[in-house]
């Protein structure tokens, strides 16, 4: 069959660009097309992350495509030009090194109770009417709110700027809304000007009077056309991109309220499906390069001055790389989807397009959980080629109450903490102690809350706290798993006295609720929540009764702990004494309105979950899972030892000790550009001056693994003494 002149703006590529890209990718995945003036496009994930990542070869500049315009889209698109995402290494370095603090992970986590303040406002503002357009009521006024009030533009300018920003995505070029789109921006670049001048007299607490008062690596301030410049880029790709991604997402789970309702049951899903979610509603569809000089792409020849298409979308849907890639996997976790891009110009500001998302989200899933948009009703934008969304979306739900701002949840909080205790409590099975090493208070929590640990490796894993909720301490039990994923193996061998972590949390998704009575059944190491709980229970002289199971009596935590709590109440079933537990007879003794709480191996929570159906009190059960991630890349820590880095321009050296990584010790030294931090989206790609580097990523090639002259500093480590780095 005849492919069609390519073209991704075309009416079929608009109705559906994943078939569109898959049908050239199955045929033609690299060709020349004379649409717009003429370019190369490419459809596979491999081309599209080598072109993203050579800017050697392939620029980003207007200059050598002519400076027609902004040449990093095809076509040409209007507007200021917008640093650093339109300049080339080492022209960019100052500017991403200006906005990379302002935008680090720890940065957005004290963004989100502002964040969280300005989601509450505008569902208030809707949530007692019932119906709402999501576009225009919370993805288009949340994300620009949060992002002009970070950057400190005053109030009466966020619904001036929120408006012009969206129109030029949501139109079409010459259109009457499009030449208000450029108005506003034209409007957005005199405030830009006003503030910075405001700022330079009078600096207040905001991400503008940082930026102007920065200084450039020459020595001098930056100018007030690259802060312009530089400003300009955060409030354009601060916020309609958001609005996509967000927008895309509920319109799909609008359609599939079956995995809905997976997120409002685990909470924490959310966290991972976000991937997922990026991945498959990648809010910028392409982008593109222009060759510096004569290459090669699967095959075809490309000539200097020539344009290249890189579709993000393309690439996150290549079966290569993501198996069944058109269905949506809310834990498929795909760790290589380019929706922030990749390299140099990989986005700065994920994290807080993440929060942004995420906040969002929540409030919908937890305030307007039965919403139902109007299908017929939903306007899509009139080309999808470089940017996807929606104009508006429609929807309707159940009333609910206002909130106001006193009812802002605090944030979930990521601070590094230090083990203070070790412990064996039965085989394999170590409690493990934390405190802040500051002295500072850690905040109270509840039973049923868990903690997430961010290990050296850059493994993410949940745990239950399980001391007591009132002490200055958190206490987690880790079972070591051999044949696991190599987590708890990984905490088993750090886990000492003084030895720090990122923890995040606590967060609570399996509450204790009030109940005439308690039946708690347990499985191995899920013993963790309900130890809490029973400890909790007991002291307020409420009834409970537990059940508790493990392969032998040797491997269960607690044991004699939790007998001393509740005497009679607890039953200890070591499998190989007394087989397994007989949840059907425990269910039949309980009373009309005992809660039912069951934490444990996935086997056991299903027995439960069956039986609890059987019985008929399937309302009354409650269960713990932790969604752990699907893909990971096991990394041996165990032979890590500490090795100095230099910092080539500055002459600064420091020791990485064996259990942290490069980009934490570094984090508060010289401005960083990280993401992931798990080695598979090259944010933090840095230059190798000297040493050999130790690679743990899934980003660089064989070839230049071997050359050594860059590496991704959030995983990877020294194979030599020192390792000298172009920071």
């Amino acid at each position: 069959m005849t492919l069609p002149l390519f073209d991704h703006h075309s009416a079929e590529a608009n109705a559906d660009p994943v078939a569109y890209y898959r049908r050239f990718r199955e045929q033609q995945p690299v060709g020349w097309t004379e649409a717009h003036d003429g370019f190369f496009f490419t459809t596979r994930h491999a081309d599209v992350v080598r072109i993203a990542r050579d800017d050697a070869t392939f620029s980003s500049e207007r200059a050598p495509a002519g400076n027609r315009g902004i040449s990093f889209v095809i076509p040409f698109g209007p507007g200021l030009e917008q640093y650093p995402i339109e300049l080339d290494p080492p022209r960019a370095t100052p500017y991403r090194e200006l906005i990379n603090p302002l935008l680090t992970f720890d940065a957005v986590e004290k963004l989100k109770p502002m964040i969280a303040r300005h989601t509450t406002a505008a569902i208030d503002a809707f949530v007692e009417t019932g119906s709402v357009d999501f576009v225009r009521d919370l993805t288009n006024p949340v994300p620009a709110a949060v992002t002009l009030d970070w950057l400190g533009f005053p109030t009466d300018d966020w619904k001036k700027l929120a408006g012009p920003v969206h129109d030029i995505f949501a139109s079409v070029p010459g259109t009457d809304r499009a030449m208000r789109g450029v108005e506003g921006l034209m409007y957005l670049e005199s405030r830009i000007r006003e503030l910075i001048a405001a700022r330079r007299a009078e600096p207040r607490e905001d991400a503008v009077s940082a930026l102007v008062h920065a200084v450039h690596p020459e020595g001098r301030p930056f100018t007030e056309q690259e802060l312009v410049s530089v400003m300009y880029l955060l409030v354009a790709g601060g916020v309609d991109t958001t609005t996509s991604l967000t927008g895309s997402t509920l319109v799909w789970l609008s359609e599939h309220p079956e995995e809905r309702q997976r997120l409002i049951d685990d909470p924490d899903l959310l966290d991972v499906a976000v991937e997922e979610f990026l991945r498959v509603f990648a809010p910028s569809q392409s982008m593109a390069r222009t060759l510096l000089s004569d290459t090669e792409v699967g095959g075809v020849a490309m000539h200097a001055g020539q344009r290249v298409l890189i579709p993000w979308v393309a690439a996150n849907h290549d079966p290569e790389v993501f198996p069944d890639p058109e269905t949506v996997v809310l834990d498929r976790n795909p760790q290589r989807h380019l929706s922030f891009g990749i390299g140099t110009h990989r986005c700065a500001g994920a994290h807080l397009a993440r929060a942004m998302f995420g906040e969002m989200m929540r409030q919908v899933l937890t305030r307007l959980p039965d919403y139902r948009v109007l299908g017929e009703a939903l306007v899509p934008y009139p080309t999808r080629g470089n940017q996807t969304g929606w104009d508006a979306i429609p929807a309707l739900f159940t009333p609910g109450p206002r909130l106001g701002s006193a009812a802002v949840a605090p944030a979930i909080v990521t601070r590094e903490l230090e083990v203070t205790e070790v412990r064996p409590v039965a085989t394999d099975v170590v409690a493990v102690t934390f405190a802040d090493p500051t002295g500072a208070q850690l905040p109270a929590w509840t039973p049923g809350a868990h903690l997430e640990v961010r290990l050296p490796s850059g493994r993410l894993r949940q745990y239950s706290l399980c001391g007591d909720p009132g002490a200055d301490t958190w206490t987690v039990a880790v079972l070591r798993e051999p044949a696991g994923r190599g987590g708890s193996v990984e905490l088993h061998e750090l886990a000492r006295s003084g030895a720090r972590l990122t923890v995040r949390g606590p967060r609570n998704h399996f509450p204790l609720v009030d109940a005439p009575d308690h039946l708690l059944v347990a499985g191995g190491i899920g013993i963790t929540p309900i130890l809490a709980m029973t400890r909790a229970l007991v002291a307020r002289g409420a009834p409970v009764r537990v059940l508790y199971g493990g392969r032998t009596a040797a491997s269960m935590a607690f044991a004699d702990e939790l007998v001393a709590l509740a005497g009679d109440g607890v039953q200890l079933l070591p499998q190989d004494e007394r087989g397994v537990p007989d949840l059907a007879a425990a269910l039949a003794t309980i009373g009309p309105e005992t809660a039912v709480y069951c934490c444990g191996p996935a086997p056991m929570i299903a027995a439960m979950e069956a039986a609890c159906a059987a019985a008929g009190v399937s309302d009354r059960l409650h269960v713990e899972r932790f969604t752990a991630p699907a893909e990971e890349v096991a990394v041996d820590t165990s032979h890590d030892v500490a090795f100095d880095v230099r910092l080539a321009r500055t002459g600064t050296t420091v020791t990485v000790p064996a259990d942290k990584r490069i980009v934490e010790v570094l984090r508060d030294v010289v401005p960083l550009s990280s993401d992931c931090e798990q080695g598979y989206c090259g944010a933090c790609e840095t230059r190798v001056l000297a040493g050999e580097p130790e690679h743990r990523d899934s980003v660089l090639t064989d070839e230049e693994r071997t050359a050594g002259r860059s590496m991704m500093i959030c995983v990877g480590r020294a194979r030599t003494p020192s390792l000298t780095l172009d920071l």
